[in-house]
């Protein structure tokens, strides 16, 4: 691996979790976006979003992402990072792009289990359900625009792992 490979995916589908693993496995580096906002602004995601406003939050977000990337790395984006289609182009030119598919009722029980609210605030303020069946609704095609692979999530994360290097190798030789 020489470029980046980009976790996508929804708030709750792993992309920090297999990341992390993944990043071991290659041994290369591993960054998520989130917590580089987090450590640059001394600020949550949430913090950020009550301050300045989601558009405020995107326009750091895109910022974090472009400072990432060098090198072979794995980074976990923000859910919502492919919201831009600038985000998406720089991704899928920048480097290899995994969606991590998991579907709305797999991502509610996650969530659930672990909320995090001060670093996942609603996007919608309807109930956790409906919220993340209208995003997922709403972001699905960008998600399989911006992928070069698409894996189901929903397995462990070490079988989700093993399933992208598989993909990653199949790649390669082809």
């Amino acid at each position: 691996m020489t470029q980046p490979l980009f976790m996508v995916g929804a708030r709750g589908c792993g992309k920090t979790t297999v990341g992390q693993t993944l990043a071991r496995v290659l041994g290369c580096a591993f960054t998520d976006t989130d917590e580089m906002l987090w450590r640059s602004n001394g600020k949550t995601v949430a913090d950020i979003v009550a301050e300045e406003g989601w558009m405020g939050f995107r326009a750091r977000e895109s910022e974090i992402l472009a400072s990432v990337t060098q090198g072979q790395t794995v980074v976990a984006t923000g859910g919502g990072i492919i919201l831009s289609a600038a985000n998406r182009r720089f991704i899928r030119a920048r480097g290899t792009v995994v969606y991590l598919n998991v579907s709305a009722q797999e991502l509610a029980r996650r969530l659930q289990a672990y909320p995090e609210e001060a670093q996942r605030p609603s996007l919608t303020g309807k109930p956790m359900i409906e919220e993340i069946a209208e995003v997922l609704a709403t972001r699905e095609k960008l998600y399989q625009e911006a992928a070069h692979h698409i894996v189901d999530a929903s397995q462990a994360p070490d079988d989700v792992v093993y399933t992208i290097l598989q993909q990653l190798s199949s790649a390669i030789s082809d």
